[in-house]
């Protein structure tokens, strides 16, 4: 009979359509042997980290906001890129900044008492877990270290992962979750579903602020950072050349970047920006699929992020050819002139959107010149006009750190509505940028954009710019260029 005839619907069975793993079944026999014959392997080194000196008084101080309450922060899961592959793991920058550690599925459980204990997946079995699991398995993806590993180097209680629903147990305390950051954290704990409740958006906030300013061991971190990512825009400089070679040379100055981030640190902080000619215009320009053609400019947005997660973020606007045209060069001494007057505006007490301010009052001076703006310095600027951000379209810096826009979820009279104190990190890029397609500009000035960054720490006395070594003004940056092009490499000025 068809039981189709009858109004029957088949129901198949999801086995059968499902590849699931393409491993092979495995046996009592194998999982017994897997169990066997295996030497101690501890790992090489299980000193406390660097950061270990920190985390603790990073806690207390966040203890110090909410007292009498737990704090959960979870460290978040591998996302997955496409059907089983995930893309490479980064913890949540809060979750780092308190523990140090950097693996997957940990959370930090801070009691109203003061006592804090992380809790972290265990080594693999290796009759089990360490062969048969691609997640979390230790021939598949690497050794984690046993738990009491992980106490020594970072210098504080850890239990095993599975115990955290006990440690969550019991009569209810004041709760505060770091949430939408795991999924299986937020289902242990009560509270809002979907959009973030205010007690937890409290604690956001907090861990933003609680970062603002860095400690010396940060401000070296951010040094090396720099460091490494100066290396990097060298080697573009020496490649140029041969970007300028091949069809999707944005993507070469991508790869020769990436490079020198990955060999010397974590990786990039943030998707490279390689934005030749009118691509410059696009202020996140990632797709990076574009010529770079020889006579145009070439925005290379970079920044190397290290092993601690700390990363720089430097911008620099290149002549391809390695010097620029007279129209190219006007426009840059403009851009320069402005990152000069925002730097200099940058002390403690000033107020954090002065040394923006300064920049505009230079680049609106110059769109005047040129007659792009019509009107009067003051009037232009008056925030009920604004016109001229048609061509600077976004402030000119933000506050750095172990996020490349870090602290961004602190409240504005902390950060945006708030004065520079010693120990922030900021950065300063004005930009000017001519969409090609603006009929308010002249033709010749269409499909170029600007920017120049830099990364600069408050000091008790005014501001260091810890990525000097990288020139600046236009006839640094051609020297600098035709010394690397060439092989020279004279020194910097």
């Amino acid at each position: 009979m068809n039981p189709s005839h009858e109004g029957a619907v088949r129901v198949p069975d999801p086995a059968a359509y499902a590849t699931g793993s393409h491993d092979l079944p495995v046996s009592s026999a194998l999982s017994a042997f897997m169990g066997t014959g295996w030497e101690p392997s501890p790992l090489p080194n299980t000193g406390a980290l660097a950061v270990s000196a920190w985390t603790a008084t990073r806690r207390a101080l966040l203890a110090e906001r909410f007292p009498g309450e737990r704090i959960v922060i979870p460290a978040g899961r591998e996302k997955i890129r496409s059907n089983d592959m995930p893309y490479d793991f980064r913890p949540h920058t809060a979750y780092t900044y308190l523990t140090g550690d950097r693996t997957p599925e940990g959370v930090l459980v801070m009691e109203p008492d003061g006592a804090a204990t992380l809790c972290l997946r265990p080594r693999s079995a290796r009759d089990g877990e360490a062969f048969r699991d691609r997640v979390h398995g230790e021939f598949w993806v690497g050794r984690r270290p046993a738990l009491s590993e992980a106490e020594q180097m970072l210098r504080m209680p850890v239990a095993d992962l599975r115990l955290l629903p006990g440690l969550l147990d019991g009569p209810p305390v004041p709760t505060r979750v770091l949430r939408g950051v795991d999924a299986a954290v937020d289902e242990l704990l009560p509270g809002p579903r979907g959009p973030r409740g205010p007690r937890d958006t409290e604690l956001l906030a907090a861990l933003s602020e609680l970062r603002l300013r860095k400690s010396p061991w940060e401000v070296d971190e951010l040094r090396t950072a720099v460091d490494v990512t100066v290396r990097g825009f060298e080697d573009v400089a020496r490649s140029l050349a041969k970007a300028a070679r091949h069809p999707r040379g944005e993507r070469w100055v991508e790869g020769v970047f990436g490079h020198r981030a990955r060999l010397e640190g974590n990786g990039v902080g943030y998707g490279t920006i390689a934005a030749a000619g009118e691509h410059a215009c696009t202020l996140h320009w990632t797709r990076n699929d574009g010529p770079v053609r020889p006579g145009e400019l070439l925005l290379l947005d970079a920044g190397a992020e290290t092993d601690t997660l700390y990363t720089a973020d430097i911008t620099r606007t290149l002549p391809i050819s390695g010097t620029f045209t007279p129209l190219q060069r006007d426009l840059y001494e403009l851009e320069f002139a402005a990152q000069d007057a925002g730097i200099a505006a940058l002390r403690p007490g000033a107020r954090f959107r002065d040394f923006h301010l300064a920049a505009m009052r230079v680049i609106v001076g110059g769109l005047i010149d040129m007659g792009i703006v019509t009107t009067g310095l003051d009037e232009a600027l008056d925030p009920r006009d604004e016109r001229y951000r048609r061509y600077t379209l976004c402030a000119s810096g933000h506050m750095l750190g172990m996020d490349v826009h870090d602290c961004a979820q602190a409240r504005a009279g902390a950060y945006l509505d708030a004065t520079l104190e010693a120990g922030h990190v900021l950065t300063v890029e004005p930009g000017v940028y001519f969409q090609p397609d603006d009929l308010t500009v002249p033709r010749e000035l269409r499909g170029i954009g600007i920017r120049i960054e830099d990364d600069l720490v408050i000091t008790p006395s005014g501001a260091e710019l810890l990525s000097a070594a990288l020139p600046r003004s236009p006839g640094d940056v051609e020297a600098w260029l035709g010394g690397l092009m060439d092989g020279t490499t004279p020194p910097i000025r």
